[in-house]
């Protein structure tokens, strides 16, 4: 079994993140292939790799699985420990996911990730208020039902990968997710998986124009920790 996992930017690419950090979390090899943004020209050069011309794309010996949700669930029928063990905490952390992966189109959209910056939001509508209210309370609840300090119990699994772009958005945005919410962000942050990603996203160079120029239409950023 030898697995690529297809991924982007390291900035940028929220959907690569989730199936990576998981990955790494549970120490499940992998060859690590990056192509870059170019724009949103990308479809042709990724086609190449992925029925969907998209990323992240996982390729098991030649078998192509596309889709961070698809990734996970084929990982998961492979290896132990991608969702929790006890049933409960495992249906409530796949609806979770579930959530994560067709909503929060708000927040996706006006608080993209960009891992290497701090921003002011130009504005905070009601209905970006209302997918971060959400999410915290979501989050809350799982903390203190499974008992942590993961969103579904003592292990990092699935729920958690599929949330950790958004502990990217919360620190860049300094988005208000509650106690309970800002201590796993803070954790989430300290991970040894998300600690390489981060490295990796600061000494990234390449700069995305059309990345970029969305983000300033979005938020003023105020600090700028990436390679020059």
């Amino acid at each position: 079994m030898t697995y690529t996992l297809t991924t982007a930017n390291r900035n940028y690419s929220s959907w690569s993140l989730r199936p990576w950090v998981l990955m790494r979390a549970l120490s499940i090899p992998f060859d690590d292939n990056i192509v870059q943004f170019s724009g949103h020209s990308n479809f042709a050069q990724f086609r190449k790799f992925a029925p969907n011309g998209m990323v992240p794309c996982l390729d098991d010996d030649g078998r192509t699985v596309w889709d961070s949700l698809a990734i996970i669930e084929y990982l998961a029928e492979r290896h132990q420990g991608v969702w929790p063990v006890d049933e409960g905490a495992r249906a409530w952390a796949r609806c979770a996911a579930a959530e994560m992966h067709s909503g929060f189109s708000v927040l996706r959209n006006i608080c993209p990730m960009h891992v290497g910056v701090r921003a002011a939001l130009h504005e905070v509508s009601d209905v970006l208020a209302k997918d971060v209210a959400r999410i915290a309370e979501l989050w809350a609840e799982g903390l203190e039902r499974f008992g942590g300090p993961y969103l579904a119990g003592s292990k990092f699994t699935a729920v958690d990968a599929f949330y950790a772009p958004v502990a990217y958005r919360v620190r860049t945005f300094g988005l208000d997710v509650g106690d309970a919410g800002q201590r796993w962000v803070d954790g989430m942050l300290a991970h040894p998986a998300m600690q390489e990603w981060e490295k990796a996203a600061l000494a990234e160079k390449h700069r995305e124009a059309q990345h970029e120029e969305e983000f300033a239409n979005l938020a003023t950023v105020t600090a700028d920790y990436r390679a020059i």
